[in-house]
């Protein structure tokens, strides 16, 4: 895991944003074909990470973070 966590969930923020903007462009596109052209060359993560990413609400995550 990371030191940061909050440096990690933006990282998962950038992520998920990115994916949206990718299929607003382009609806009829895969999740894995948005992974391998434009996710891993950028980032450097594994596909099961990547799924992972998308499930977790880190906004929510970072607000918690900011109460503590």
């Amino acid at each position: 895991m990371t030191y940061n966590k909050r440096n990690y969930y933006k990282k998962i923020i950038k992520i998920q944003n990115r994916v949206l903007e990718i299929q607003r462009q382009n609806p009829d596109i895969f999740l894995k074909e948005i992974f391998y052209k434009y996710i891993e060359p950028e980032y450097l993560i594994s596909y099961r990470t990547f799924c992972e990413y998308l499930g977790i609400n880190a906004k929510a995550k970072i607000k918690d973070l900011t109460k503590k």
